[in-house]
């Protein structure tokens, strides 16, 4: 299975992927598309722009596209255009074909909300206010298919404990 792990900053998504490579150790794991801009030589402004969110968008489908199954993602193309959807003006009928291109190799999609206690310590120089929009954003793309381009990808929302999250996985994967 290609499973992707999506959710706003500070939400878990790596450390569950951690968590889960232990149950499934022979999966790979595919590092979020920031980092791996990062390691090719992009530079990001600071804070990012639409054009930062829309360079790890298109990395992101590379990233699925060039996989092999058995595969953890740690994000999706649906975090990055929740990032862009939250940071403005985001042209949709461009993206809506190339996401929905690029997300058809997946089995899966896990989702890890913002819940009322934070799992992760989020550090004072977060700014919440985009995490909690980019948290609205993902809910209303994965949970309630906004966009209409899901098919037959199917979404895991999981909280709770890391353990709690992690037997929701093993669950639904057994």
């Amino acid at each position: 299975m290609r499973i992707a792990v999506s959710g706003t900053h500070f939400s878990g998504k790596s450390t569950l992927i951690e968590s889960l490579l232990e149950y499934v150790p022979h999966y790979l794991s595919v590092d979020e598309p920031y980092f791996l801009l990062e390691e090719e030589g992009y530079e990001f402004s600071d804070p990012p722009i639409l054009e930062d969110y829309e360079a790890q968008l298109e990395r992101s489908i590379v990233a699925i596209q060039e996989s092999q199954k058995n595969t953890l993602f740690d994000r999706c193309p649906f975090d990055c255009l929740a990032y862009m959807l939250a940071s403005g003006e985001v042209d949709l009928e461009n993206w809506i074909p190339r996401v929905k291109g690029g997300i058809k190799r997946l089995d899966l999609i896990i989702f890890v909300p913002i819940e009322h206690r934070d799992r992760i310590p989020v550090p004072f120089s977060e700014d919440l206010k985009l995490r909690m929009l980019v948290d609205e954003k993902l809910q209303e793309l994965l949970l309630y298919d906004s966009l209409g381009i899901l098919d037959s990808i199917e979404v895991l929302e999981v909280t709770g404990s890391l353990e709690s999250r992690v037997k929701m996985v093993k669950t639904f994967l057994s």
